[in-house]
């Protein structure tokens, strides 16, 4: 294997690897990865652990990975991105990285807008406080925006596998139809035909995505405390990246996360059936991103995947069979 992908573990339909992303993707076929689904380091005013870029620096820092990334994808592929938003030094105005970004990853990287989303996490703590909770004269920011790009115009996706539960009032429609709706021309000026009272397994769902971010005590987290391991401090939930994947790939499909962080993503593709690959620079998160697919085995098992890992064996992890696993090269 290449020397600059080291794999931290295998489990049965992908690895976790720890390097600089840019380097991981060299190593990688070009148009071979279905999806890529990501959270970076947002551009926040104070550093943190997990390596965020500054302001000034950060869609400079981001749009390096748009050229690899484009070379891997399939001509179907897409490259969904997750941004936060944040305020100016000093100032309550906010910064216009976001879309500085989306537009220089179109105007000048190659990728189209397919749409874009917004996931509002209900479970937000206020920030900054000083505009916030101490001035009062901002309101609670809970929606980041997810830019959602595809490497041609035609990028692969399938609303059937998304669709929400049915409304109250959209399920008494169903049911009698002719009781409840008439099919005309509205207000509007929409032709709402008969077809709309048909059951079609759920409703299509908004670009409005709402996942709270609140786990305290998931096994994820139950297990960095029991063996002594920093939980990544910035995770997003699996409902995130579970919508995204099954909405925009098949199974057996190819799904990569550049920054891998806690390995939420790679957990997500691989309860959905597709191969998954997570890219972390930071050694101790992709460690920890092993408690993400150990199932129920043993504390002692999993002491012993720790240590292959830490002695540079790679363990492949087959859930099939969690008492057994096997040192891999």
């Amino acid at each position: 294997m290449n020397e600059r992908v080291a794999p931290v573990f295998r489990a049965r339909l992908g690895d976790s690897v720890v390097g600089d992303s840019l380097d991981v993707l060299d190593t990688m076929e070009a148009e071979t990865v279905d999806l890529v689904v990501t959270s970076p380091p947002f551009a926040l005013l104070r550093e943190k652990t997990y390596g965020n870029a500054a302001q000034s620096e950060y869609v400079e820092w981001l749009c390096r990975f748009a050229p690899p990334i484009r070379r891997v994808l399939k001509p179907t592929g897409s490259y969904v991105i997750d941004l936060g938003g944040a305020y100016q030094r000093g100032r309550p105005v906010r910064s216009l990285h976001k879309y500085r970004m989306l537009i220089r990853h179109v105007d000048d990287l190659g990728f189209h807008l397919a749409e874009e989303f917004f996931w509002h996490n209900p479970s937000k703590l206020p920030s900054p406080i000083e505009w916030v909770n101490k001035r009062k004269i901002r309101v609670k920011d809970t929606v980041n925006i997810i830019w959602w790009l595809g490497k041609t115009e035609w990028p692969k996706a399938d609303v059937s596998r998304v669709l929400a539960p049915y409304s109250d009032r959209m399920k008494t429609l169903l049911k009698d139809p002719a009781r409840f709706y008439t099919p005309k021309e509205r207000p509007s000026g929409h032709q709402i035909s008969s077809g709309f009272a048909r059951d079609n397994g759920g409703a299509i769902p908004p670009n409005l995505l709402q996942f709270p971010n609140s786990e305290s005590n998931g096994r994820y987290l139950q297990l960095c405390k029991t063996f002594g391991v920093d939980p990544h401090p910035a995770r997003f939930p699996i409902a995130l990246p579970d919508f995204f994947i099954r909405f925009l790939t098949d199974e057996g499909d190819l799904v990569l996360d550049i920054f891998g962080g806690s390995g939420t993503t790679g957990e997500a593709a691989e309860r959905l059936g597709r191969r998954w690959r997570t890219i972390e620079i930071d050694p101790t998160f992709a460690r920890g991103s092993l408690f993400r697919f150990v199932g129920d085995r043993s504390e002692t098992d999993i002491r012993l995947l720790l240590d292959a890992v830490d002695q540079g064996r790679a363990p492949a992890i087959v859930p099939e069979q969690p008492g057994l696993f096997d040192a891999v090269g």
